[in-house]
């Protein structure tokens, strides 16, 4: 009688256990899902082009012949069948190998291996696993998993040994996630080699031909650059092609380009680069100054804080270190966050101190329109007039500041409106009269450790024009084309200016396809040193 009795709950306990295992693994695929489409995002960009039309075509077939994820839903197909004793399968070779059983996972794992074979040839002729395909697999599967179960393995072990997995996997994906952040944050700060190569042409021809020098001297006091009747716009920028295209396309799109005048301000790297590409090209008739911000020697450590901080032992082994602790954010140990040039934009009133009115432009956008009109735009006594973000909640006052912080949080709103840095109007006037850069300096030496918000230059760009901000209809500046693929056709069309913000310059090779040609149009691919660059 006990031996019947042990008999019948025999088969309970297995069916209790397969409960446990089908649970765990439930847990341990998710965990295996998150970490499989890290690595998928990490080397999808590496496919090449051949490989994607031969899966654009299998897609094709396999849609013409059967639609293959209904077929492995659907409760009465033998694909069903297949892909759940597959995956308990899969638990199983886990806890035979803790248990040192490695006879039985070899042995299911080629069973797991026939039955994804299956599978695959059956999506690929697209149609369904016939009975005469399935039952000699589904049979011996069986089989491997009752033998499995019939092992009575500890199932409080079995417990502990998934959760190990499942936080090694989860491990792993944090990792996986990290490493995809920095390798798309190095991809974006290195420079393309035909860049490079462009770089090197134009240095040369700054340093042997004298003739350019000599030019550069007798532009740089030319009255146009103080004229407050004509539009000022100012780039501050290292890379010679992005900035070149935003020139070009600003006036292309003028109503009168002879008007325009452009500031340019690079660092000593680049400005025999700068000055021999636009002393060399001819921008329909705009005037072009470049200067060295390194000899604008009122820009030092003891008037700005940003430079004493680029000075900081510390700061430098924080920032040009490497990327050693993955638990720091990478993105916010991007040098560009003390670059001089990125901070740059704060002291526009000293570096011009003739000037009444200025455009601020990013080297990352790409300008469609005349933006002249926008010199006659009234800001109300406002320093800045600027798009505002603030359409989804992220882009808020409370996302970019510490209001856990009584410095904040006492002279700021938290749901204030954000807006954009890349086009800015800025009302030089209104800015002296307001002292902003003193505000500027205030809130830098205020967050000398950290703590009222990370880095870059929004957050204290918003404190700084805090109540000096004019909104802008949002036409004049449509973000995003850096990093999101899903921007409407008919915004970016109606856009005056469209910013190419996030890791996906329209130079790089990671540049959004869809987006690129609006920024090529403005490169002159036809100018010899590009040319050799390129085919070289």
């Amino acid at each position: 009688m006990r031996r019947r009795a042990a008999e019948y709950r025999r088969p309970v306990r297995s069916r209790r256990f397969s409960y446990w295992i089908w649970a765990l693994f439930g847990l341990f695929s998710i965990a295996g899902l998150v970490l499989f489409v890290v690595h998928h995002n990490q080397t999808e960009d590496r496919v090449e082009q051949p490989v994607l039309e031969n899966n654009v075509r299998f897609d094709e077939v396999a849609h013409e012949g059967l639609n293959f994820t209904e077929e492995v839903l659907s409760a009465r197909s033998f694909s069903r069948q297949l892909a759940e004793q597959m995956t308990l399968a899969k638990a199983y070779v886990i806890i035979a190998k803790e248990h040192n059983n490695l006879h039985l996972a070899w042995e299911l794992s080629r069973k797991i291996r026939s039955c994804q074979l299956l599978l695959s040839k059956a999506a690929m002729r697209g149609e369904s696993v016939t009975l005469e395909e399935a039952e000699p697999i589904i049979k011996s599967l069986s089989y491997l998993i009752f033998r499995a179960q019939d092992a009575h393995y500890d199932i409080a072990t079995t417990i502990m040994t998934m959760k190990s997995h499942i936080q090694a996997l989860e491990e792993r994906a944090h990792a996986a996630t990290i490493q995809s952040t920095v390798f798309g944050q190095l991809a974006a700060e290195a420079l393309p080699k035909s860049l490079h190569c462009l770089d090197i042409k134009l240095t040369a021809d700054w340093l042997k031909k004298a003739s350019i020098q000599v030019l550069a001297d007798e532009k740089r006091n030319s009255p146009r650059l103080m004229d407050n009747n004509l539009y000022h716009f100012c780039i501050f920028s290292d890379n010679v092609l992005a900035t070149s295209a935003v020139v070009n396309s600003t006036v292309s799109n003028a109503d009168h380009p002879k008007q325009l005048v452009f500031h340019i301000v690079t660092n000593g790297v680049n400005y025999g680069t700068m000055q021999a590409w636009f002393l060399s090209n001819d921008f329909k008739g705009s005037a072009i100054e470049v200067q060295n911000v390194e000899e604008l020697s009122w820009f030092n450590a003891s008037y700005a804080p940003i430079v004493k901080q680029l000075l900081d032992p510390d700061s430098r082994a924080y920032f040009f270190g490497g990327y050693q602790d993955l638990n720091v954010d990478t993105k916010l140990r991007n040098p560009k966050h003390l670059s001089l040039l990125n901070h740059l934009r704060f002291y526009i009133p000293e570096i011009y101190p003739q000037l009444e009115k200025v455009v601020f432009l990013d080297d990352d956008v790409v300008v469609q329109k005349d933006l002249t009109p926008l010199f006659s735009l009234d800001l109300h006594g406002n320093v800045n007039g600027a798009v505002e973000t603030c359409l989804e909640a992220f882009h808020r006052y409370y996302r970019y500041l510490n209001f856990s912080n009584t410095i904040i949080s006492s002279k700021f709103d938290p749901q204030a409106c954000g807006w954009a840095f890349g086009m800015n109007v800025f009302d030089l006037i209104a800015w002296r009269k307001a002292n902003a850069t003193a505000r500027y300096h205030y809130w830098q030496e205020q967050n000398a450790d950290g703590t009222l918000w990370k880095l870059g230059t929004l957050p204290p760009g918003l404190l700084t024009f805090y109540g000096l901000t004019e909104p802008l209809d949002r036409r004049w500046h449509v973000l995003g084309l850096g990093y999101d693929l899903n921007i409407d056709n008919r915004l970016i069309e109606s856009a005056a200016v469209i910013h190419y913000n996030g890791y996906m310059k329209p130079w790089l090779k990671l540049a959004i396809g869809r987006y690129k040609p609006l920024w090529e149009r403005y490169v002159n691919q036809s100018h010899p040193y590009l040319q050799d660059c390129v085919t070289s």
